[in-house]
């Protein structure tokens, strides 16, 4: 576990800076620059030490080929002076894997495709996204020298690593070192399997290289996304550090899914976004300053804490007007902080990501994850996202959205959890086996059927999206699965698995066909043909504690949002969670989250409401605070309570506890608003 103090209110200060201007650091006043951090509330900044350019921001003797040919000063050693004078951290960013200068000296260091082609930019193409391989000598040769010089004679903080990621690369180094271990280069998984293996080889060792020369450092490791892929690897950072620019690629749904998995990873953890308008190096935009208080709230509201993306001016200016915006959201992050320190996250439902099995990066998360992730959102559920290796005992719930293919120590482990007295909702092909041929999880009650219709191009048309909806079928929902829904047949875009019930099984929906599926040879009107009435398998089935979905709901969710398909989903849950940790009266774009306090002996309720909107055609913005009023929440706790309070207001607000539930009512919303539990006595 790391030792290093996380500051809550930090800047990653971008520099990538071209050899074609001049007068670079020309205009940097060491003492504008820390006291302009300090007005606005920062205490840590990551200031660069290389950039993708290439090239070096301080007196370096080992490589002086390297500095900027323009720098007219030593000014990432001034950046550190000026900024721990104001005990302000300084990590120094350092590029790997993009470096304009080391891949026109040296194109033989950089990841090659299997026809032998560099990836990344084409020469004659503006960029520097060639990559290098971290196999080739570039690592022994210049990176660890770099590093080195940067500990011995800065008086760094910690390290930042930009653009580490593994790479299917078939340069020379990587097929020497896999014909040696016996893999065989031409195989493609294969390449990919050494890929992941020697990209967290090189953070390990770099990892051990740095701890050599500081001891105390901060050290991340950058990709764009923290994800399954990062846990046998952890120990190799002090925290993660979570970029996820809304409007630069990543969307308003990225940050939640990253950090509700690596919270759970043991290690503190940073949210990223940016002062920028839209992404990284768009230089004098401005970000919506309600955009930017979301942002930074939903960090805390999730237990992370902040970081504002910025990029230093070639001569050096800092810009008063971005650290006024900055400034005036930090200000608001350090009176929050002291019901934000040490707090840990209270949830009750486990979600199993598909990212494990599948793979996810920042522009490409599965879209089981993003649905579920909504949903679970909307209704106000407290949950974090896991995988395989994580503890299923400390969850009410589990849930397998829609594609979580069941290894047989999978499913010991599951239907363990479910002996134990646990709960599990699994929904289309999850609970299947790794071969998709037979349900794998006996506890979900049902078996396959059939594999179902396959389209034109002979590819099963199941969990598939057609714009038209050419294979759709009904649901009907009676009873307590069809809470809140008109008793009708409900359509299900995305086809389903063809299962029957088990024995002693419950069907607790049916599925209702259409007269045909949607062809050229036979159709009805603009899209889907309605339904025939006649009853087909069940949709959804309960065995004991589990409750099984045909349909990938989740993924139909966040295809095209259909009501129904969340209410299906949130009134199972109160099927087998009927005593949730948080019910609310206020609107499904309401946002609450539970963290606890031990330290503090009490618990803070994060409640935010901030409604993103596609006002153009790129992103979706948020420029208006719509306040609510006369908000009820009811919480389920573990003890007495002894006051609630609005905070950092300290706005004490009647309650009743009746048993293991405080309700009270929040006479208004403005944005964020934390509300505090204090308990009763000691822990």
């Amino acid at each position: 576990m790391s030792t290093i103090d996380l500051r809550f209110r930090q800047i990653h200060l971008d520099f990538h800076t071209s050899e074609h201007i001049e007068g670079i650091g020309s205009a940097f006043d060491p003492e504008e620059f820390a006291s302009t951090l300090e007005k606005a509330h920062v205490d840590s900044i990551t200031c660069f030490g290389r950039c993708h350019h290439g090239w070096i921001y301080f007196d370096t003797q080992a490589f002086p080929e390297r500095r900027h040919p323009h720098l007219t000063r030593n000014l990432l050693r001034e950046q550190i002076e000026a900024c721990h004078a104001r005990d302000i951290r300084v990590p120094v960013y350092l590029t790997v894997q993009w470096d304009h200068f080391t891949a026109n000296e040296h194109p033989e260091w950089l990841v090659v495709d299997e026809a032998g082609c560099p990836i990344g930019t084409p020469l004659y193409e503006a960029g520097f996204y060639r990559t290098l391989c971290v196999n080739s000598p570039y690592v022994d040769d210049f990176l660890k020298p770099h590093v080195q010089e940067v500990l011995e004679t800065l008086p760094a903080d910690g390290i930042f690593f930009d653009i580490v990621q593994p790479q299917d690369c078939s340069c020379k180094y990587c097929r020497a070192e896999m014909e040696a271990a016996g893999l065989e280069p031409s195989d493609a998984e294969a390449r990919r399997r050494f890929g992941l293996q020697t990209i967290n080889n090189f953070k390990r060792e770099m990892s051990a290289f740095v701890r050599e020369f500081g001891a105390d450092s901060s050290i991340f490791y950058n990709a764009g996304h923290i994800g399954t892929r990062h846990r046998p690897v952890a120990n190799a950072y002090t925290h993660f550090e979570l970029e996820s620019l809304p409007s630069g690629g990543w969307g308003y749904l990225h940050f939640p899914v990253a950090v509700r998995y690596a919270r759970t990873l043991g290690i503190d953890c940073l949210g990223m976004t940016g002062k920028f308008h839209t992404s990284w190096g768009d230089f004098h935009s401005l970000k919506n300053a309600e955009a930017l208080q979301y942002e930074c709230f939903n960090m805390l509201a999730l237990g992370a804490k902040c970081s504002i993306g910025d990029q230093l001016h070639p001569s050096g200016q800092i810009d008063p007007h971005v650290y006024d915006l900055v400034g005036s959201v930090y200000a608001e992050v350090e009176e929050k902080e002291p019901w934000c320190k040490g707090a840990v996250p209270v949830t009750e439902v486990g979600v199993l990501t598909p990212e494990e099995f599948w793979g996810a990066a920042q522009r490409d998360l599965p879209p089981a994850i993003t649905g579920i992730t909504r949903m679970l959102q909307e209704g106000g559920h407290q949950f974090d996202i896991i995988d395989s290796a994580s503890d299923f005992g400390r969850y009410e719930v589990i849930v397998l959205p829609d594609r979580i293919p069941v290894s047989d120590e999978l499913a010991g482990k599951i239907e363990t959890y479910l002996a134990g007295g646990g709960a599990l909702i699994a929904s289309f092909e999850s609970g299947l086996n790794e071969e998709t041929s037979a349900f794998r999880l006996e506890s979900l009650g049902v078996r396959l059927k059939e594999e179902g219709p396959r389209g034109p191009d002979g590819e099963l048309v199941r969990g598939k999206h057609f714009p038209q909806h050419d294979f759709v079928e009904y649901i009907l929902p009676e009873g307590e699965i069809g809470q809140g829904l008109p008793e009708t047949e409900h359509a299900m875009y995305m086809k389903g698995l063809e299962v029957e019930a088990e024995p002693g099984s419950e069907v607790l929906a049916d599925k209702i066909l259409s007269y045909f599926d949607r062809t050229y040879r036979h159709f009805c009107s603009h899209r889907q043909t309605p339904s025939s009435g006649q009853v087909g398998n069940p949709g959804i089935v309960q065995s004991g504690r589990a409750i099984y979905f045909a349909h990938p709901i989740f993924t139909q969710y966040n295809q095209n949002a259909p009501r129904w398909c969340k209410a299906l989903f949130l009134n199972t849950l109160d099927i087998l969670l009927p005593a949730p940790l948080v019910r609310h009266e206020g609107p499904s774009t309401l946002q609450v989250t539970v963290n606890e306090q031990p330290v503090e002996n009490r618990w803070v309720v994060h409640l935010l409401h901030y409604v993103p909107e596609r006002r153009g055609e790129d992103f979706d913005v948020i420029e208006d605070v719509i306040p609510l009023y006369d908000v009820k929440v009811s919480v389920r706790v573990p003890r007495e309570v002894t006051e609630v309070a609005g905070v950092p207001e300290r706005q004490p607000l009647n309650f009743q506890q009746n048993g293991d539930r405080v309700e009270f009512v929040l006479p208004q919303l403005a944005g964020h608003q934390m509300i505090a539990l204090d308990f009763a006595g000691g822990l």
